[in-house]
């Protein structure tokens, strides 16, 4: 998503900004978040607050501890190449780079794509009525 100007976006920017989007996350997905330590994330307790995310961190230069959001990253590389200005983009075409991503399928997913796995759960959590005859 598009954060904010001024750039780099302040940290108060960025907890309006996270704090809009993740709410547009149903409920039983908004779990957890860990975060790198930049001090964009300084008003973390607020943005747990609200939206009910527990906000962890990861030890400095230990992207190991993100695993699945560092290939992620790589996945992104092969639209947008590391540095590149996402000024420059829609936030719809951001949502198309978004959206083929998360239908391919991942290993790591027994083969499903983050969209199959993300239905399924939401199913999980909140079942279709009966149809009743």
């Amino acid at each position: 998503m598009h954060l904010p100007s001024p750039k780099p976006a302040s940290a108060a920017h960025v907890l309006r900004a996270f704090t809009d989007k993740l709410r547009s996350v149903a409920a039983p997905m908004r779990r957890t978040m860990t975060y790198d330590q930049g001090s964009e994330m300084a008003r973390h307790k607020e943005l747990s607050a609200n939206t009910g995310i527990a906000v962890y961190f990861c030890d400095p230069h230990s992207p190991w501890q993100r695993g699945t959001n560092e290939n992620t990253n790589g996945l992104v590389r092969q639209y947008l190449p590391k540095g590149t200005d996402l000024s420059g983009y829609s936030q719809a075409q951001l949502d198309t780079i978004a959206d083929e991503i998360n239908h391919r399928p991942r290993k790591t997913l027994n083969t499903h794509s983050p969209l199959e796995v993300y239905r399924d759960l939401l199913a999980k959590h909140h079942p279709a009525p009966a149809i009743i005859q």
